[in-house]
């Protein structure tokens, strides 16, 4: 697990500068319930739980963090208001510690099985999934690792078009069959290209279209049926990319997604351009699916590993 001796500098000043807005909404907000107060009493408290829920932490693990910090309160009898973001940032932590969220400090897959390790990317239009698929196409290659993308949101115009510009700037092998191609095709296409490559990161892009979920749960789960015949097991991860600057609307897609696919990772986007990355406490919280890459700038170096201690550090930094 990757602590602060071990996160680089660069990707620290990358972070911090990623969560400046949120930051600076946050603590604001924070430091006004405390106006005038000696202690942490029920008016901080009421008006800590409506910064938290303007901040787009959510209901539900607000009402969370509040519970641990009255506990304390009774435990500690009298808790000086100057402490209270100390106090918040333990408790948040410490929420995140308990869900497991965050990973491992580098772009690594499971040790070579003698098969590509598959990513199937699932996200709706407009939240950065395109982006987010050459950014870690970039992040494996640059780790040493052979990838193939696979172009099968076959719906949306430039979602190929899109992706193959990635590939040429990343330098990667692309199999694409163009707009309008069956997307179970395409992903079985690939990932025989990716095995007769020797390739060891396959990423497939697909297209997430909620306003039908049926659909949408029907052709996932012929492109799982069909990847399966040809590497057993795949796809090894399921990642749903979110817009974090939706706010609550990023948790209701990943609610709606998790309900038509067995989603087992999530990106959260855009965190750069919005005051609501305190979303990421709560779709952690509420979800238990890890938070496994965060986007903090538009640069190919700015999708990061979420690492939980870092995140809250920065956030409260």
């Amino acid at each position: 697990m990757a602590f602060f001796g071990l996160f680089s500098k660069e990707k620290k000043e990358s972070l911090d500068k990623g969560l400046e807005k949120t930051k600076q909404s946050f603590i604001s907000k924070i430091a006004r319930t405390i106006v005038g107060k000696s202690k942490v009493d029920d008016e901080v408290l009421d008006n800590l739980e409506e910064v938290l829920i303007s901040s787009d932490v959510g209901v539900e693990t607000t009402l969370k963090i509040i519970e641990r910090i009255e506990a304390r309160v009774s435990r500690d009898k009298v808790l000086n208001a100057g402490e209270l973001n100390s106090i918040l940032k333990e408790e948040i932590a410490g929420l995140l510690e308990e869900n497991n969220v965050g990973n491992t400090a580098n772009f690594e897959v499971p040790p070579n099985t003698g098969e590509p390790y598959v990513i199937m990317v699932v996200g709706v239009n407009g939240v950065g999934k395109t982006t987010t698929i050459g950014k870690l196409a970039y992040q494996f290659k640059k780790a040493g690792k052979k990838v193939v993308l696979g172009a099968a949101d076959t719906f949306r115009a430039a979602a190929v078009d899109q992706l193959i510009i990635w590939s040429q700037r990343v330098d990667v092998p692309i199999v694409q069959q163009g707009m309008g191609a069956d997307p179970a095709s395409v992903a079985f296409d690939t990932l025989q290209s990716a095995k007769s490559q020797n390739a060891d990161v396959v990423i497939i892009d697909t297209a997430g279209r909620l306003h039908n979920k049926v659909n949408l749960m029907n052709e996932l789960s012929k492109i799982k049926r069909v990847m399966d015949k040809v590497i057993p097991g795949a796809p090894h991860e399921i990642l749903l990319v979110l817009d974090g600057s939706t706010g609550q609307n990023a948790f209701e897609q990943a609610k709606q997604f998790s309900l038509a696919t067995d989603i087992n990772a999530l990106a959260i986007t855009k965190l750069d351009g919005t005051a609501k990355g305190g979303v990421v406490i709560g779709i952690s919280d509420q979800m238990k699916i890890p938070v496994k890459y965060i986007g903090v700038g538009e640069g190919i170096e700015d999708l990061q590993l979420f690492e939980k201690h870092e995140f809250v550090d920065s956030l409260f930094s």
